[in-house]
This record gives structure tokens, C-alpha cells and sequence, in this order.
């Protein structure tokens, strides 16, 4: 008897063959990026006391599970996953920053022997530092010292050595994501870059990257809240990675049509785009995504797309994560079929 996520795997997949549009010939399976975002480090919210979010809590020690690990690079490479975006964060114990590393952080060593492996089992592995105050309780220290030269050259510092550590990877994920006042609410310190700084800011991350040889990418969830400002100040050569994680793309409500049109948006203003999905919410996103980009982003602009799971790399997620995985193989499996 089919078990119940398998149902709905297959289901997504049907949908996602009978609307393929015609241009989706127009790429191969193995040109587009299938990409699955994993967590080294996972201490992206600043500290804090609110009842329920103990899942997000900071911890002084690696939130890791080596098995875990090993299964789901196995489970990407026989599901054709060929990228995985690691965010690194204070997983490393860095040559330029050790204060930076948790307990039992990753050898700069070790890291790049990783970096090999999942090379050998075809999967290009993309680093992620999120730089956005929302998200930067890995820095330590220096995520209170947000827009000094202190904070400058460690944020260069950094970026250099990954990207040394990475062999000048594609691509340089910096999120840059959720950096408002609200999404700090519960912050023990909240801190929030307005204007003309946090595009100073952003400019100075995006040259840092390019001089490690790499291609800045981020988050595009600022276009939500400043979509004017966004469209004129954004550089044409970092990647977008827009997101949405609901099942309604019908745009019904207000929100739903910000963040779906967006999509559109880059689309028509000649963004490259890898358009993100995630099971956090619910089984189905990941594929209604995929079906959704090829219909509405040409081809040339369409890089791929990225599975976010949002969950620690921990035994106790595991099922979760399989799923997610499960839910790329399956998309993959639709475009090659239908394509």
C-alpha cells in the first residue's frame, strides 16, 4: 500500500507533467541547478526568552548528526540533487576567525574534504554566510558591532577564506533575508540597517564576493517591502532567489500576490533566478514552485531552483529532511519526463 507522503509526492509530480509548458525543452535536466539547502550551523536568531522557539535557541556546541549527514549526500545524489547551498556560519572553525566557531566546528580541513565528496557524487556544494541582522547570531560578538570597521573587515575576512576554502565557488549565498523590525520582536537586541546603509552594506558583501571570484546571490524577500528601491539599486548579476512557501499561487490574497509576482517581476527585468520552495509548511510547495517558474521565467534567466527544509541537520528531522529530498527527485523526475 502506497504510504500517505508517497501519495502526495506522486500527486505533485502528476500535476507538475501535465503543465509543463512547451519552452521547458529548452533546458536540459542536468543544465538546471536542483538544489537542496543544508545547515552546518544553525544559530541564525539572536537569543532570546519567548515561550516556543526553543528550535531556535543559540547553542554554543555544533547541532549536528554525522549519520544523518552521510545518509541524506546519499540520498541526493540517488534523488539527482546536484547542488547543495551549506550554510557554514560558525560551523568552521575559521584561520581568520576561530573565535567565530561553536564547540566541535568543522576544520577548515575537513570542510573542504566534504566539499570533495559530494564533488565525487556530482554535487556542486555552494557556501551560504547570511549576513542579514536577522540572521547573524553566528558571528558572535560582531553581530553587535553591525556597520563598523570591525565588523567590515570581518565580514571581508571571512568571505575570502570561504571562498579560498570552496575554490572560488559559482555562487556566494548571503541571504539578506527578514531583516526588519518585525521579524526582531523577540530579539534580546534588535538591529536593523535603514536606507542608504544596508544598500552600503549590501554593496560592500557583493564586492567582497566577486574579489573571491564568486557570484553574489541572496534572498529577495526586500523587494517585498521596497519594491521600487530594489529595482533600482539591485545589481543584474547577483542571483535571486525568491521565495514563497504556500500552495495558493492564484494570487488571492494581498500577500500572496506580493511575493508570487515577484517572480514576474524579476522575470521581466532580466534577474537570473533560482526560485525557491520548502517543505516547512506543507508537502506540496517544492513542486508547485518548479511547475510555476517554468511556465513564467524564460529559460536563459531560469537557473535552477532550491528545496529550503528549515530544520537543524539532527537525527530527530530526519524524516523530514528525506522528505524534502524526495520532493526534489520528484520534480526532477517530472521536468525529464515532460520536458
Amino acid at each position: 500500500m502506497m504510504k500517505r507522503r508517497e501519495f502526495i509526492t506522486a500527486t505533485a509530480v502528476a500535476s507538475i507533467g501535465a503543465t509543463l509548458p512547451s519552452h521547458a525543452a529548452d533546458k536540459k535536466p542536468e543544465q538546471l541547478m536542483w538544489g537542496n539547502l543544508l545547515h552546518l550551523s544553525y544559530n541564525m536568531w539572536e537569543d532570546w526568552s519567548a515561550p516556543g522557539h526553543e528550535t531556535r535557541y543559540f547553542h554554543p556546541e555544533l547541532q549536528f548528526d554525522e549519520k544523518l549527514w552521510d545518509d541524506m549526500l546519499a540520498k541526493c545524489a540517488s534523488s539527482g540533487v546536484n547542488m547543495i547551498v551549506l550554510d557554514v556560519g560558525d560551523g568552521v572553525l575559521y584561520e581568520s576567525h576561530p573565535e567565530i566557531a561553536v564547540e566541535n566546528a568543522w576544520s577548515t580541513q575537513r570542510l573542504g574534504n566534504e566539499i570533495k565528496r559530494m564533488k565525487q557524487l556530482g554535487i556542486e556544494c555552494i557556501p551560504k554566510l547570511n549576513f542579514s541582522t536577522g540572521h547573524d547570531a553566528w558571528m558572535g560578538k560582531y553581530s553587535r558591532m553591525v556597520s563598523t570597521e570591525i565588523y567590515y573587515g570581518v565580514c571581508k575576512d571571512l568571505i575570502a577564506e570561504v571562498c579560498q576554502i570552496f575554490d572560488k565557488p559559482r555562487f556566494f549565498h548571503l541571504g539578506m533575508d527578514e531583516e526588519t523590525n518585525l521579524h526582531q520582536r523577540d530579539y534580546l537586541v534588535s538591529t536593523v540597517r535603514q536606507f542608504d546603509l544596508w544598500w552600503h552594506d549590501i554593496y560592500m558583501l557583493f564586492d567582497a564576493v566577486r574579489k573571491g571570484g564568486s557570484r553574489p546571490w541572496v534572498w529577495s524577500d526586500y523587494y517585498w517591502h521596497h519594491p521600487e528601491l530594489f529595482l533600482e539599486k539591485m545589481p543584474k548579476d547577483v542571483l535571486q532567489s525568491n521565495w514563497y512557501y504556500g500552495t495558493k499561487f492564484d494570487q488571492e490574497s494581498e500577500k500572496t500576490r506580493i511575493r508570487v509576482d515577484a517572480y514576474n517581476v524579476f522575470e521581466k527585468r532580466g534577474y537570473d533566478q533560482i526560485p525557491t520552495g520548502s517543505n516547512h509548511s506543507n508537502p506540496v510547495n517544492f513542486g508547485l514552485t518548479t511547475e510555476y517558474a517554468l511556465k513564467n521565467i524564460a529559460p536563459e534567466r531560469l537557473l535552477g531552483f532550491l528545496q529550503t527544509p528549515w530544520r537543524k541537520t539532527k537525527e530527530q528531522f530526519r524524516d523530514h529532511h528525506m522528505a524534502a529530498i524526495e520532493q526534489i527527485g520528484a520534480a526532477r523526475k517530472a521536468f525529464e519526463k515532460n520536458g
